[in-house]
């Protein structure tokens, strides 16, 4: 029993290192990679605390160098998922009624770990299995986990300090209780943040979770694990099972106990998700909370008046780094045709000094692409450029791909003949970025055709030093991004300042990073307590004179 109401420590974002040349981190971070890299761990499932092996293995390799192997893992199928759903289930009543305080003390032990010891492990690990810049590593992998498990701890408290007002002779109070059953957490490759926080956000709120981390970055889900424990998770409260959609995500989506999924990854996938489980509504016996985020096909908009240096930055920065493997990376952009021809030579020349590379030679700015499905399918939309008439599109920037080391991708800039070219509407989650030119006249025109040009409607960024064109773009723009940026890059949201989400196709804006997403996990009870009840069901009126 907790006798007090503790206030946790005012959260603040974690300073970003710099790595310098002769730094401290640069010299601790080069031992990691080396050290991780002459090893090939074993990673298994971890159910309830314990280690099972399958036999049934994947592979955890470079994508930078494929035939480097890191490891290998073992994948689990409809038995382990029962186990899996067996002990969250055997935990959910202890972690439950564990203090509030108790709990997020867990994670604000791994947040001060990760910040500490744990930091170069968790970027070396990122930068070696998903192929990120030490950079790219930094921000991910340390800082913004650090950030997410430090300000869940703050909005937790909010949330329970959100109390309703009470009458006299009664005291009205608002419990926020875990869901009935188990969480799913699905995580994508390309942020070990958000594999951090995905399962850790429910758990925070007292629900215990299965956890399916993307098969081509279960190498650094391994670390998390290991990371959780050190930090005092209990058994069975984040079950870790990783292995195909089908034979894992099937499964879970059956189960009685699912209460919820929180989910990051493809559109398409979401989709069925959610239609698997509308389909099995008999079977849970609650409605299942479902968040997700999902695809994007984000914009830079740029107006006359925009400052060209800042825009060319923009574009490199939003479309090129972590390969443009983000969600929220700029894949279409928008120029009028008189800055166009003043920004055309320095993008270009900007773009060909871009070095590709081993993340481990820190003059690198971008690494491989994940694998050899993402390699195929962004080759493909090059190659589809490529064929393309010339007033359809044409490549003025890149369009090279060499997958004979790694999975390596040159930064791409396609010049778009019409604003409805593939490669203007659809996702490609690579280094491709189609810049389309309009006439200054069609500035309206062209910010409605930028509003209807994708399903998608995750981040935007218009740019623009004239006030009156900004606030007509963010009217025009209103749908099209959940995170949208003034003379900024698309990329980079900050956890505690810029909630991170966005609708339409990308996803159910439950914005991670704030009270929004963590409300999604509490089923909130409404107590009363009436002090001196009444004695007599007769009311005042009822009296006869």
């Amino acid at each position: 029993m907790s006798n007090m109401m503790p206030i946790p420590p005012v959260p603040m974002n974690e300073p970003v290192l710099g790595y310098l040349p002769g730094s401290p981190e640069r010299a601790e971070l080069k031992a990691k990679v080396k050290e991780l890299s002459a090893q090939t761990v074993d990673i298994p499932i971890i159910i309830d605390g314990k280690e099972v092996r399958t036999g049934n293995l994947g592979e955890c390799r470079v994508p930078h160098d494929h035939k480097h192997l890191l490891g290998t893992y073992h994948k689990a199928g409809a038995k382990e998922v029962k186990a899996a759903a067996s002990a969250a289930r055997k935990a959910s009543k202890k972690w439950a009624s564990m203090p509030w305080e108790a709990r997020a003390a867990i994670f604000l032990k791994a947040a001060d770990l990760l910040a500490g010891r744990w930091r170069a492990t968790l970027n070396a690990a990122t930068m070696l299995g998903q192929s990120k810049t030490c950079m790219q590593a930094e921000i991910d992998a340390a800082c913004e986990l650090i950030d997410f498990w430090r300000y869940n701890v703050s909005y937790y408290y909010d949330i329970m300090s959100e109390q309703p007002e009470s009458s006299p002779g009664m005291w009205n109070m608002l419990e926020q209780r875990p869901l009935d059953g188990f969480v799913f957490a699905v995580t994508p490759f390309n942020f070990t943040s958000i594999a951090g926080n995905l399962p850790t956000a429910p758990a925070l709120m007292g629900n215990t979770v299965l956890w399916k981390p993307a098969s081509s970055a279960v190498y650094s889900a391994y670390y998390l694990m290991e990371l959780f424990k050190e930090a005092g998770l209990p058994d069975g409260v984040i079950n870790m099972i990783p292995g195909s959609g089908g034979k894992v995500g099937d499964p879970v989506l059956a189960h009685p106990d699912l209460a919820g999924v929180h989910f990051t990854g493809s559109t398409a996938v979401f989709n069925g998700m959610w239609a698997t489980i509308a389909q099995n509504l008999g079977t849970y016996g609650r409605y299942p909370r479902i968040v997700g985020e999902t695809g994007g096909k984000d914009f830079i908009f740029a107006h006359e008046s925009a400052d060209p240096q800042a825009l060319v930055t923009a574009m490199i920065r939003g479309s090129f780094e972590y390969q443009g493997q983000k969600c929220s990376a700029a894949s279409r952009a928008y120029v009028p045709r008189k800055l166009w021809k003043e920004i055309e030579p320095a993008l270009l020349e900007q773009v060909a000094t871009i070095k590709m590379g081993d993340p481990n030679d820190y003059t690198n700015f971008m690494g491989a692409v994940i694998d050899r499905h993402a390699f195929d399918s962004i080759k493909g939309y090059i190659d589809m450029a490529k064929k393309a008439l010339q007033r359809d599109a044409k490549i003025i920037a890149g369009g090279g791909c060499d997958d004979s080391k790694g999975y390596f991708i040159e930064p791409t800039v396609i010049l778009a003949g019409t604003p409805d070219f593939v490669t203007m509407r659809e996702e490609i989650f690579g280094p491709v970025l189609t810049v389309y030119v309009y006439d200054e006249k069609d500035w309206l025109k062209t910010l409605r055709i930028c509003d209807q040009g994708s399903p998608y409607a995750l981040t935007g960024a218009i740019f623009s030093q004239d006030r009156t064109m900004i606030e007509q773009a963010r009217e025009e723009l209103a749908g099209t991004a959940g995170n949208f940026y003034i003379n900024d890059k698309p990329t980079g949201a900050v956890v505690g300042q810029q909630p991170f989400g966005g609708s339409r196709a990308s996803g159910t804006n439950d914005k991670a990073g704030s009270y929004l997403n963590l409300i999604r996990w509490t089923s909130p009870r409404t107590i009363k307590e009436t002090f001196d009840p009444p004695h007599d069901y007769r009311y005042p009126f009822m009296a006869k004179k």
